[in-house]
């Protein structure tokens, strides 16, 4: 395949798109769309929990094996890779040309273990947990390499794909830190396409920042009416909440907190020794994430004093001391692609020969990590459609998903054409 060196991304889209393999490619991924939901629904039927992504990572390196990716294997933090090969030419002139193009999905749920994940197939829907998030991904990662592999597509720049954990919950993008921060690979990545979920309307190109802690109060405990009196840590949460839920945002640049879970207490007639409660802040402006951790750190503190005083006044002997402590729990950076970025304007470029009308947004992602660190990343779809994401009932609809595909593949091969 030829180098792309002199073209600009709208000359080279097109040529990209003419040549024989990639029609070559455009077929196969027209033509095995029944394989590829036979890969999902086995995807999804594969529990994948938080820190208990293990036997979808080994069922993934079975198929990038058989699928004849080289270099396949499970790095030291979980992450199931495979590479497509730079052509003969490149791989012995790698010195001086040390770049490689990212095509990663997360493989992780965000459902716990014990999850039914039980896949009801109706027409072209799955509907089972994660049936969207991210098994249109995962689904999409293999049949992009699948279709290169069937093509024999070669480039000048290798392809790396990559299933990597933790992107959900309290992961904390682990799986993409140690891509970016410790593998073999971290300082020859020269763009990287994350696939995420359904569809391919949506070019996420800023990075959502989001802080996330556990706010854990202590207390004595003690029975509801003997010691009646105590302070007691979940009227400590409540009262925090209900200070910090008047904390003021802003609409621009948006800004939102939420208290998602919480814990504490043994029965309705104990005052309970601890309670807890998770908090997720988000924002584009890392300044305002700060402002809220501040926020609640001082509705804490208020509460804290508020319930001592409190049962001080209602305790008819000492009581010992009510305490707190909040733990950071998750800590997504902030970042944005530049407007005059390569990937960005390939993918405007993707989408101006497919004629696809695609929106740029902002969300968290797996592109946070390379976002942030002022790296080329781009966060798209896997085709298809879905929905109810992080419920029981999510679905994934395979109809249009060749649409997706397309996308994807020549988004990859431009990005991968570029010599140095």
């Amino acid at each position: 395949m030829q180098s792309f060196l002199s073209l600009n991304p709208l000359g080279q889209v097109p040529q990209l798109a003419a040549q024989r393999r990639v029609h070559q490619a455009f077929r196969w991924l027209h033509l095995h769309d029944g394989l590829l939901m036979d890969w999902q629904r086995t995807l999804v039927g594969i529990p994948a929990p938080p820190f208990g992504e293990g036997p979808r990572a080994a069922w993934l390196l079975e198929q990038f094996r058989s699928l004849g990716l080289s270099e396949a294997g499970i790095d030291e933090e979980g992450n199931v890779i495979g590479l497509l090969p730079a052509s003969a030419e490149t791989a012995s002139n790698v010195a001086h040309n040390p770049r490689v193009v990212v095509l990663s999905a997360h493989i992780d749920t965000v459902f716990p273990h014990g999850t039914d994940v039980t896949v009801q197939t109706t027409g072209s829907r799955l509907i089972a947990p994660g049936a969207c998030d991210n098994a249109a991904g995962v689904t999409g990662l293999l049949a992009i390499a699948a279709a290169c592999m069937d093509a024999s597509i070669t480039l000048p720049c290798p392809v790396l794909f990559v299933g990597n954990g933790g992107e959900e919950g309290e992961g904390d993008l682990r799986g993409m830190r140690y891509l970016y921060q410790r593998s073999p690979w971290c300082d020859r990545i020269a763009a990287h396409i994350v696939l995420d979920g359904a569809g391919h309307e949506v070019a996420v190109t800023e990075a959502l920042g989001s802080r996330r802690f556990l706010a854990i109060v202590t207390g004595p405990g003690g029975h509801s009416w003997s010691d009646f009196g105590s302070p007691n840590p979940i009227i400590v949460l409540a009262r925090a909440i209900d200070v910090f839920s008047d904390t003021p945002v802003p609409a621009s640049p948006k800004t939102t907190f939420n208290v998602g879970v919480i814990r504490g207490g043994t029965s309705v007639n104990s005052i309970p020794e601890s309670a807890s409660m998770r908090v997720d802040l988000r924002s584009t402006s890392m300044a305002e994430i700060d402002r809220l951790e501040a926020a609640l750190r001082r509705a804490l503190e208020r509460a804290l004093k508020s319930e001592s005083d409190a049962s001080a006044q209602r305790a008819t002997r000492k009581l010992q001391a009510v305490q707190s402590e909040v733990v950071e729990i998750g800590n997504r950076p902030a970042g944005e692609l530049a407007g005059d970025a390569r990937v960005f304007r390939v993918i405007r470029a993707v989408d101006a020969h497919l004629g696809n009308a695609a929106q740029v947004q902002r969300a968290s992602t797996d592109a946070n990590v390379p976002l942030s660190l002022g790296r080329e990343a781009i966060a798209i779809g896997g085709g298809g459609s879905g929905g109810g994401a992080h419920t029981l009932q999510e679905w994934f609809d395979c109809n249009g998903r060749d649409l997706g595909l397309k996308r994807i593949l020549l988004t990859m091969l431009a990005l991968a054409g570029i010599g140095e």
